[in-house]
């Protein structure tokens, strides 16, 4: 006798407004609205309506959805459900109260303040705890998906006012028997973030992402992206192949031995000389930031950006609350639609 049993639900989702944008698709926030007034916020990450209908582009969104499902973790956006209505694919998401990282540096830039460098090796540390969950995740037989972020960036780093870091848009990751294992074809990922095997279009391993924080941290730290050519993609891949690493103690004044090994460790350019793991990485960060006494917490990022972003002090206002039209191009955004009945 089967004990499995169904349930079926129609649930309406509401857009709110448009918090990010790419040239394959948008994500809003949107209320999910349930039985006796039931609301709660999420992220709809919706395909453009143009693309909805290539099965390429269809099999990585339906590819990325299958790949994070199962990924439960505090430290990475999580994924509730894949959808589809009025033609377009969808997914609902964990929505973030906050920022990106990107937004974090435009910031202080804006105020011309450095970033504290305990906050940029905290900030670290989360992505790199969530990236040690994630490489590390099983599929529903037991066996390691070998999962590849390979898009390891300040946009795709998620900060939220209450001092939470979380890794989000695993669109061009890579995992065994998914269809984003086949590399050498595309560069996948940012070329001023991008691994020096992922810029030779070669095999890329876990150890590809660490060297991805690595430039996430160094750009924390010394201020700007120290690889970027700006405007010339090639050259900055040559750089980061090829350019020797700055001191990174003449740039930051005060920065430790322990943070500056963590940064020659992690931007070497063997895979072989970085650290191997996202959790040697991780211990590595927080060795630094502990060993010595109290270092910093969730709370005191949190602290810390609300006082960043007081009133008054945000670099881009209509960034910041989202006002800016996107020019989007989907069916009837402001109207709320109902998605497929779920089980």
């Amino acid at each position: 006798m089967s004990h499995t049993r169904h349930l079926q639900d129609s649930i309406r989702y509401t857009f709110v407004r448009p918090i990010a944008e790419g040239g394959m698709g948008c994500v809003y926030e949107a209320t999910q609205e349930g039985a006796h007034h039931f609301a709660k916020r999420v992220a709809i990450k919706l395909i453009r309506e143009e693309y909805s209908n290539e099965p390429a582009f269809r099999k990585n969104f339906v590819g990325e959805a299958q790949l994070v499902a199962d990924l439960i973790h505090n430290c990475i956006v999580q994924t509730y459900h894949l959808g589809r209505a009025l033609d377009q694919y969808y997914m609902v998401m964990e929505y973030v109260d906050g920022m990106n990282l990107e937004e974090f540096i435009l910031q202080h830039r804006a105020l011309g303040e450095d970033i504290p460098v305990d906050l940029a090796a905290f900030i670290i540390s989360r992505v790199c705890r969530g990236l040690a969950y994630a490489h590390r995740a099983l599929d529903h037989r037991g066996n390691l998906l070998n999962i590849v972020h390979r898009d390891i960036n300040p946009r795709n780093i998620m900060i939220s006012i209450e001092g939470d870091v979380k890794v989000t848009d695993f669109g061009i990751a890579k995992a065994i028997n998914l269809m984003y294992n086949v590399e050498g074809e595309i560069l996948a990922g940012k070329d001023e973030y991008i691994s020096p095997e992922g810029a030779a279009r070669e095999i890329t391993d876990e150890r590809s992402d660490l060297f991805s924080c690595g430039v996430v941290l160094a750009e924390l730290i010394c201020g700007y992206n120290i690889f970027e050519v700006e405007g010339k993609p090639r050259e900055t891949r040559r750089q980061i192949t090829h350019m020797p690493l700055p001191d990174f103690q003449e740039i930051r004044e005060g920065l430790s031995g322990e943070l500056t090994n963590i940064l020659t460790q992690s931007l070497q350019r063997n895979p072989s000389d970085r650290y191997q793991h996202a959790d040697l990485m991780l211990n590595a960060l927080e060795e630094a930031l502990y060993s010595h006494g109290y270092g910093p917490t969730s709370e005191k990022l949190s602290l810390y950006i609300k006082h960043l972003f007081a009133d008054g002090k945000a670099y881009d206002d209509d960034l910041r609350h989202g006002s800016k039209s996107f020019g989007l191009s989907i069916s009837d955004p402001n109207n709320a639609f109902k998605k497929p009945t779920s089980t």
